[in-house]
């Protein structure tokens, strides 16, 4: 499968690096179950019961092609969805990237980058 470029908004600033539509639509899969974990976790704090919600799995998507990329989120320490963050790790043999992004602009992002690499 031919690879493209994915271009990740974060923080601040951006990163591009070379992906595949395979390893797109898998990430784009994990982390669409991460954004209905959260909506579970939200809905459960602002329902009136007072127990705790049950915790969460973490997502940690791995992918390797002509880079290492890492994308982790723990959904327990966030409130809602939209202000949940990932954390985004990018790395090669001479360079690596560690930083955080919004998981909603990501998810943004690989969705434009299926919709521009549709067969």
């Amino acid at each position: 499968m031919a690879n493209s470029t994915l271009s990740l908004n974060l923080v601040e600033g951006s990163v591009s690096f070379s992906f595949t539509r395979e390893a797109a639509e898998q990430l784009q899969t994990e982390m669409t179950a991460l954004l209905n974990r959260l909506k579970a976790v939200a809905a459960h704090a602002s329902s009136s019961t007072k127990s705790r919600p049950a915790p969460q799995e973490s997502m940690e998507f791995r992918h390797v092609g002509d880079v290492f990329l890492e994308i982790f989120c723990n959904p327990n320490i966030w409130a809602t969805p939209f202000s949940a963050k990932v954390l985004v790790t990018l790395r090669d043999d001479r360079i690596r990237l560690t930083t955080e992004a919004e998981l909603t602009r990501i998810l943004e992002d690989v969705h434009q980058f299926l919709e521009q690499t549709a067969e």
